[in-house]
């Protein structure tokens, strides 16, 4: 048995039970499924071209700038 892994198996269910816990879950569904959903079904993006860390950094970066971008312009 790994009594590690049990452990915070029940501090995760803790936190998630949590008001705070609920509460964040709450939003998760607005604030951050609407981003990826938009990024995936507007923009087409689905994978990434790059391999290794540091570039797909660089390249899921340039996708979040390119969705902030699209953003600013419907605001202006």
């Amino acid at each position: 048995r790994n009594h590690e892994l049990i452990r915070l198996k029940a501090k995760a269910k803790a936190l998630l039970l949590s008001e705070q816990g609920i509460a964040h879950r709450k939003r998760r569904c607005w604030e951050v499924e609407a981003v990826f959903g938009n990024i995936k079904q507007n923009m087409g993006f689905k994978r990434f071209m790059l391999r290794g860390l540091d570039k797909v950094e660089t390249e899921i970066g340039l996708v979040a700038m390119a969705h902030n971008l699209k953003k600013v312009g419907l605001r202006a």
